[in-house]
């Protein structure tokens, strides 16, 4: 495809001699700039689908063994009803079995549909926030879902000078544009993570990495507050350290990917333990 629009233009080129060869290859440059977004974003939708029809087989399962011990608890209920060899109490026991059997048939056809629900909440926000940060570097932020959360993972290097805490300009724009993907969203919570490299460091405020953490994570809960109006009963500000690394602090550059800022865009938990609350 890629190839086919490449001659295109230089037989247009060729044709009327009125496309300046800059003109051309900024065409060029931005028809690759919009394929490689493109695929990235293919790859992530195929992944999410991929992860949705296993949660659907797992719960396909579990249908199933409800509805085998279902028939086969009817089946027995009939055949001992007819023989008369149970009471009226056995029978009742029998009874709220059954009762109890499609009353998980219902909790699971609950589950389902809030799996579902929260799986296209996610999709949503990653597209969001993909087209709102298009301009911004790929080294500099990277969004995923993992397991059931949305991670926006920022450098430090964007939104922190070295070994402070107050945010750059430049970051105060990126997080403008996270706080209007969120705020569309009213009823999600969410959490600011500061993680730091292994290099200790203390100064007349900051005691060590801890300090730095929580102070940087602090920072960004609240711009997100004061100057972009996210309901701060939203937002946990939280410092983990040098503690959960993701790559080996050995080299500056596995340092230098350690030192960031993550916005962990939370589950609503509390609507999958209101399924779990016993029925009375």
């Amino acid at each position: 495809m890629k190839k086919s629009i490449v001659l295109f233009f230089v037989a247009v080129y060729f044709m009327t001699g009125c496309v300046s060869q800059k003109k051309f290859n900024t065409q060029v440059s931005k028809y690759d700039s919009l394929k490689t977004s493109s695929d990235k974003v293919d790859l992530m939708l195929s992944d999410c689908i991929e992860e949705s029809k296993k949660k659907q087989s797992r719960i396909g399962n579990l249908e199933d063994e409800l509805s085998f011990v279902k028939k086969s608890s009817g089946a027995m209920l009939q055949q001992l009803s007819d023989l008369s060899v149970i009471s009226a109490t056995q029978a009742e026991s029998i009874k709220k079995s059954l009762d109890n059997i499609n009353s998980k048939e219902g909790y699971i056809r609950n589950l389902q549909t809030e799996l579902s629900r929260k799986d296209s909440l996610n999709m949503a926000l990653v597209l969001n926030l993909k087209g709102a940060l298009k301009d911004v570097n790929d080294d500099d932020i990277n969004i995923n879902v993992e397991g059931s959360a949305v991670f926006i993972s920022i450098s430090d290097k964007m939104l922190f000078k070295s070994g402070s805490y107050d945010i750059t300009p430049r970051a105060k724009d990126v997080l403008g544009k996270v706080a209007d993907v969120i705020k569309a969203q009213p009823d999600v919570q969410f959490m600011v993570e500061g993680h730091t490299d292994n290099k200790s460091i203390t100064n007349a405020n900051i005691r060590d990495n801890w300090d730095l953490s929580v102070m940087r994570a602090a920072s960004v809960v609240r711009t997100l507050q004061k100057q972009y109006g996210v309901d701060p009963a939203r937002m946990i500000a939280a410092g983990r350290s040098e503690y959960v690394p993701v790559v080996s602090n050995d080299t500056p550059e596995g340092r230098s990917t350690n030192r960031r800022t993550r916005i962990v865009i939370l589950p609503q938990l509390d609507q999958f333990f209101k399924l779990m609350e016993p029925k009375p």
